[in-house]
């Protein structure tokens, strides 16, 4: 028999509260691409962690071509070959991409032979990188890009990947398929993590399914439907949505004229994006990263405040120049791509984030009152199924997919006017991504103007009413959901569209905005 690539036996982890991982065996053959299957919290990425030493087991033991291997560090899995892109990147903000990647590398090499060896990479696999950009003035799916890039350029003998494709177009994911099944036919091991069960039913020939921290399951992909995968994961079907006909109302959010240009020598800028979300609708905005996405949300939020007077209306009133929080107090909430960071502070509770948008819970005078402030984010927790040790977890203590649940939770049970939301499912399970597409919907069936900016289309065909595509900064032209196809959307992705239906669709938005 073919000595396995990689073997865990007996993988244990505890943390104060929680058992990540609880006797957890898995076995990776040379050339396997292996899917680590499971939902929100059930140790997917604790186990990659151990695997590539940055976190320690309590116990078990970990084999690697055939021999008892004790991974301290990151370093010293590269130096073993293996390789992983997180979901929650590690790269240092301060330093260009160039020198974060040489950091991980061979220092024999020069930075500029780093660069080139980058930029030959991301022609190859279709990734668009600048090696000289500092990582601060990248967005969430180009730091994405960079991971990817990083560990490809190990050639590594394992490769681990934490949802790589959740920022790419699907003309980009077919080509890293692509890349992924050739590096498998060279005999390299792939572990794959992703909730988006049809790609790990075309790339995977083998999965390990988690719940709760221990194996419930392993089987082979092909041979299974989304809906016995799901059954597998979560223990049932995730919720049909109930999309009900569209009965639009009448503006919430109106853009028009927003032209801008990037306060990021590496942004991108805005130009004459015209724009409406009307009451009781969702529009989508799908697009590649970095295509002028974080300067729009950051105009629409309020943390730019530069757009031209009368570019932006809510509800009929001017709020260009008006500041995050005086747009909450009209109605507009929103949920940032950046979870910690921006969507909560990492060091603080859940309760006390709940503060940084919600008022609630402030009596008279300004003072906190600290049993409604708990009650009201314990609400959130049961009502979004948030998998956390009370209101007093901290946010940095959640995994991903839980602290997004609880922060759309959070903006969704301020029943908003208008509600903006990026990446409203990056990195959930499949039975939370249809929790929170449903949560979506009711709002939206109660009246709410809700726009959303994501690079999942499936998410985006799903939910939205109408849909516009982001390219260099420009707007699409809108499409209804039913005229809008993969394909089209695509193509869209790159500028493709077609100047005269720009043309006539700004005049009916404009149109529009002017009833």
């Amino acid at each position: 028999m073919t000595t396995p690539r990689l073997q865990l036996s007996g993988i244990t982890k505890r943390y104060p509260g929680v058992v990540a991982n609880s006797g957890v065996s898995l076995t990776v053959a040379p050339g396997e691409v292996h899917a680590v299957l499971g939902e929100n919290g059930a140790g997917k990425s604790t186990l990659m962690k151990i695997i590539y030493g940055s976190v320690k087991p309590d116990e078990g033991s970990v084999m690697f071509n055939g021999k008892p291997v004790h991974i301290r560090n990151p370093q010293e899995a590269r130096a073993l070959g293996i390789s992983m892109v997180f979901q929650h990147f590690s790269l240092f903000d301060t330093i260009t991409v160039a020198e974060n990647v040489w950091l991980g590398l061979d220092k024999s090499l020069t930075l500029s032979e780093v660069s080139a060896s980058i930029t030959a990479k991301a022609t190859e696999y279709g990734l668009d990188i600048d090696p000289a950009r500092p990582v601060h003035t990248l967005s969430v799916g180009e730091m994405q890009r960079v991971e990817i890039i990083r560990a490809l350029l190990t050639n590594p003998q394992l490769l681990i990947l934490d949802e790589p494709t959740s920022v790419l177009t699907p003309q980009a994911v077919e080509r890293l398929f692509v890349v992924l099944k050739k590096l498998a036919s060279e005999g390299c091991s792939i572990l794959y993590i992703s909730h988006k069960l049809h790609e790990i039913r075309e790339l995977c020939n083998a999965c390990t399914v988690l719940r709760g921290g221990q194996v419930t399951g392993v089987c082979d992909p092909r041979q299974e439907s989304n809906a016995s995968l799901s059954r597998l994961m979560i223990g049932a079907e995730p919720p049909a949505l109930d999309v009900r006909e569209l009965h639009a109302g009448e503006p919430v959010l109106e853009v028009s004229g927003l032209s801008l240009a990037s306060d990021d020598p590496f942004g991108t800028a805005l130009a004459d994006i015209v724009l409406t979300v009307r009451a009781g609708e969702v529009v989508g905005i799908a697009g590649v990263s970095g295509n002028g996405q974080s300067e729009l949300l950051y105009a629409l939020s309020g943390e730019d405040r530069r757009a031209p007077a009368g570019s932006i209306r809510l509800q009929g009133q001017d709020i260009s120049r008006f500041s995050p929080g005086r747009r909450r107090a009209l109605g507009q909430h929103f949920v940032p791509e950046e979870r910690l960071g921006r969507g909560a502070v990492p060091t603080l509770s859940l309760a006390q984030n709940l503060l940084l948008t919600r008022r609630d819970a402030l009596g008279s005078g300004g003072w906190i009152q600290v049993g409604a402030l708990k009650a009201q984010a314990a609400d959130v927790i049961a009502r979004y199924k948030v998998k956390a040790n009370g209101p007093d977890a901290a946010a940095k203590s959640l995994s991903g997919g839980n602290l997004q649940k609880f922060i759309v939770g959070r903006e969704i049970e301020a029943k908003p006017r208008l509600l903006i939301v990026s990446q409203p499912t990056w990195g959930v399970d499949v039975g939370a991504s249809a929790q929170i597409r449903g949560q979506i919907l009711a709002l939206r069936d109660a009246g709410c103007a809700v726009l959303v900016v994501s690079e999942e289309l499936d998410e985006l065909f799903e939910i939205s009413d109408r849909l516009h595509v982001i390219a260099k900064g420009r707007l699409s032209p809108s499409l209804d959901r039913a005229a809008a196809t993969i394909e089209r959307i695509g193509e869209w992705m790159s500028g493709l569209w077609d100047a005269p239906a720009n043309d006539n669709h700004q005049k009916k938005e404009t149109a529009h905005a002017a009833a």
